[in-house]
């Protein structure tokens, strides 16, 4: 018989309260075992019921989600999702507040049973809920600074051309994973920075309103066209590919999802290629599927450097080990050292 997954929803709301119950009830491997109504609630149940998983929303009485994460991932580490109904900045701020204190990822809410697309909406949201609750986390998810050994391919070389641009592709753990990132790279960077972030609609911008306040770069929700400037972050926006020009300027579309996303890394790291070839400089760190793994392999078929982020230091190692499974890694190494590899392919 298979265990089912035991979750703890944590939500103020009655009406969201009582669908996110009936909607993950409709599964026959998911068991409801407990329902907060406000953080110190929350805190407590994480603590007595031991869930797999916690569903949390973010703005709740006496608690907010935040700190209800803060607290649970120091008094009894859990997977958290954070659920949103609305991306105002207020909420987003405070959702990437969580993501860094250690929650995996946030979802929207699913909006009600009669709304357009609500059975979709439903399956991707117990999806993912599943998925997290096989995710290890522990008190301390921040790496060290540096701290991992580097795993290197051998027969290729590392005295190619200074990258011109650099390529990101990230899910489940990726916005705080991106802040690691970028906050030990110099505010004078050689290269402009073009990241894939798979992210639940409406949060891209209050992403990078986050970034830009906690890293030393200007990190902006690329516009079509736009010149790829030196020392700045360029986010691909909901619902568009973002893609290179050989111009290196932004390149938005609006093609055909590539194995069910839009934007893709595929699609970032194939026009990176195209655009500068050996100058190209791919990075894929954690998150859930194999997205950008064919991208890569195109990247580095033409000259271009692929990085991985390493299993230990990555939440999901989906996307990572993909590539490092298809021999498209030219590095596997701990998220504390991608910054240092960085800086020596575009010195």
């Amino acid at each position: 018989m298979t265990k089912k997954v035991r979750v703890l929803i944590a939500e103020d709301s009655p009406t969201a309260r009582e669908l996110l119950v009936a909607m993950l009830g409709s599964d026959p491997h998911i068991e409801v075992v407990g329902v907060a109504v406000d953080g110190i609630d929350a805190v407590a149940q994480a603590i007595e019921k031991r869930p797999d998983v916690i569903v949390m929303d973010i703005h709740m009485p006496k608690l907010d989600g935040l700190e209800a994460t803060k607290r649970i991932m120091v008094e009894a580490p859990t997977p958290v999702v954070i659920v949103s109904a609305v991306a105002e900045p207020e909420e987003v701020q405070v959702s990437m507040g969580a993501l860094r204190a250690g929650a995996l990822t946030v979802l929207r809410k699913p909006e009600s049973p009669s709304s357009p697309g609500f059975d979709r909406e439903r399956l991707q949201f117990i999806r993912t809920l599943k998925a997290m609750a096989e995710v290890k986390v522990v008190r301390h998810r921040q790496p060290p600074p540096y701290a991992a050994v580097a795993s290197e391919r051998s027969g290729r070389a590392t005295d190619a051309e200074p990258a011109r641009i650099v390529t990101v592709a990230a899910s489940t753990g990726g916005p705080a994973a991106l802040q690691t990132l970028l906050s030990r790279l110099p505010g004078a960077f050689p290269a402009p920075i073009a990241v894939v972030q798979h992210i639940a609609a409406g949060f891209v911008d209050g992403l990078a309103a986050w970034l830009t306040s906690t890293c030393p770069f200007a990190v902006t929700v690329a516009s079509d066209g736009e010149p790829l400037q030196p020392g700045h972050v360029y986010l691909a926006p909901d619902n568009a590919h973002l893609g290179v020009t050989r111009a290196l300027r932004a390149e938005l579309s609006t093609t055909a999802p590539i194995g069910g996303f839009r934007p893709s890394a595929t699609y970032l790291f194939e026009s990176a290629a195209r655009a500068c070839g050996t100058g190209a400089l791919g990075i894929i760190l954690t998150g859930m599927g194999q997205d950008g793994v064919e991208g890569l392999s195109v990247l580095r078929s033409r000259g271009g450097y692929v990085i991985a982020q390493d299993e230990a230091t990555s939440v999901v190692f989906g996307m990572p080990g993909a590539a490092v499974a298809a021999e498209v890694a030219d590095a596997v190494i701990s998220l504390g050292e991608i910054p240092t590899r960085i800086l020596e392919r575009v010195r």
